[in-house]
């Protein structure tokens, strides 16, 4: 009985310390919204000093200067992308733990842009004011980002993932069916599908096919119906970061959880590719689109300050190809 009291306070002492922990936490996570002076130096960017949609906003911070090892982009464009509406809704719930309790962190979105070389750090050699780059930044949505100049920047612009991943795919010589919406039948031929599915009319995980790899951008077929058409060899990779409905405590990180358990019971590998920003990688992207191997697919423009409306389009899940915001 003493050792079951001694364990019943402990808990109970854990418990309370995680909640006192969890109370302290929430009240004091703030960012730096409203304390900073007004700039010297000043630059337009969509900022987000509270959760929800209705606190995005464009506001003027300092424009950034680049350290040596660094460049100073000009953006002219960057791309909405669902990992955008995440950050703004703070989900799911367990992010928060890392970006912020009770307010954001980092108040500042975006990530993919491309643009002008504006300037350079004094050990920078491989770029110069002018070169047209892309990559990714953190804080992409503005009107400049200072960039390593050995992360993520190379010659070209970008496009969608699901567009871009046919065109690699074909240009690698695989044999590639596409599964899209009926409007989209002929986009998706004409980027070099040597099949397309039509999903309103015709349920890819029926098919007597059977492929190597499943890259599923939707995520809208259970597992167990995916890995009826992957070979016993083959690979299942999930992209994205989960739609608007995707919410909740854990939201869109309930499927690839699903796909790494199940990969401990089945032949076929299963998991998530998160995006990853590498010079080599965005240099063979930059390569193959200067060729004309790779085009990107541009759905709709808005202006920086319309970052609510392309949002919402972006919300709806119909779009095709990339969501851009032009930086004037």
């Amino acid at each position: 009985m003493k050792m079951k009291r001694i364990l019943k306070w402990t808990a109970a002492s854990i418990l309370l310390v995680l909640v006192l922990w969890f109370f302290i936490a929430y009240w004091t996570s703030t960012n730096d919204c409203g304390r900073n002076s007004a700039s010297k130096n000043p630059m337009k960017a969509i900022v987000y000093c509270d959760y929800g949609p209705a606190n995005v906003r464009l506001d003027e911070i300092e424009k950034p200067s680049p350290s040596d090892d660094q460049i100073l982009v000009k953006v002219r464009a960057v791309s909405v992308n669902p990992i955008d509406w995440h950050y703004i809704e703070g989900t799911p719930y367990i992010m928060r733990m890392q970006v912020g309790l009770r307010k954001p962190k980092d108040i500042r979105l975006g990530v993919d842009y491309s643009g002008t070389v504006e300037a350079v750090g004094k050990n920078v050699t491989n770029f110069k004011p002018g070169d047209d780059v892309f990559g990714g930044r953190n804080g992409a949505f503005a009107e400049y980002v200072c960039a390593r100049a050995d992360r993520g920047v190379a010659n070209g612009a970008s496009g969608g993932v699901g567009t871009f991943a046919v065109q690699i795919a074909k240009t690698l010589g695989a044999d590639v069916t596409g599964v899209c919406s009926t409007r989209n039948l002929d986009l998706v031929k004409s980027l070099g599908a040597d099949r397309v599915i039509d999903y309103t009319k015709e349920d890819f995980t029926n098919s007597p096919e059977r492929y190597d790899v499943l890259v599923d951008n939707v995520a809208n077929r259970s597992l167990s119906e995916c890995r009826r058409v992957i070979k016993p060899n083959g690979r299942y990779v999930l992209v994205g970061g989960g739609g608007p409905n995707d919410q909740g405590l854990i939201g869109p990180l309930a499927r690839p959880l699903k796909a790494m358990v199940f990969s401990w019971f089945v032949s076929q590998k299963m998991g998530m590719v998160f995006a990853s920003f590498n010079h080599n990688d965005m240099a063979t992207l930059a390569d193959l689109m200067q060729a004309g191997k790779v085009t990107p697919v541009i759905d709709r423009s808005y202006k920086l300050a319309q970052v609510g409306d392309a949002i919402r389009y972006l919300e709806e899940g119909h779009a095709r190809g990339k969501i851009i915001l032009t930086v004037d």
